[in-house]
């Protein structure tokens, strides 16, 4: 159940930052891909730095660059939307999973 919800809330997640690209393309005409760095420094920017900081201070220095800083460097659709379409399929590979071992009864039907 949980993992149905993360997927669904990261897929929507990825539907808005593709809806946000698709508007910015049709009004100004170049299309400028919206990188997940982008999105994160413009929503709470203390935290990306304490993110960065705490990362190359207490687990590794190489963590952050380059894994991390190509990962803020990809589209926002791309970060959101694959773990999000993963957690679904994970959620309902889990949910027939249950409905196979679980007593069906005629009127179930």
């Amino acid at each position: 159940m949980i993992t149905r919800t993360i997927g669904i809330l990261l897929v929507l997640a990825a539907l808005i930052a593709a809806g946000v690209e698709i508007y910015d393309w049709r009004t100004t005409g170049t299309y400028k891909p919206l990188s997940t760095g982008e999105i994160w420094y413009k929503t709470h920017r203390a935290s990306l730095n304490g993110a960065q900081a705490a990362t190359q201070r207490y687990l590794a220095p190489w963590l952050w660059d380059p894994p991390m800083v190509w990962l803020l460097r990809q589209p926002a659709w791309a970060v959101a939307g694959v773990p999000g379409i993963l957690l679904l399929l994970i959620g309902l590979s889990r949910r027939k999973k249950r409905r196979k071992g679980a007593v069906r009864f005629p009127h179930d039907d």
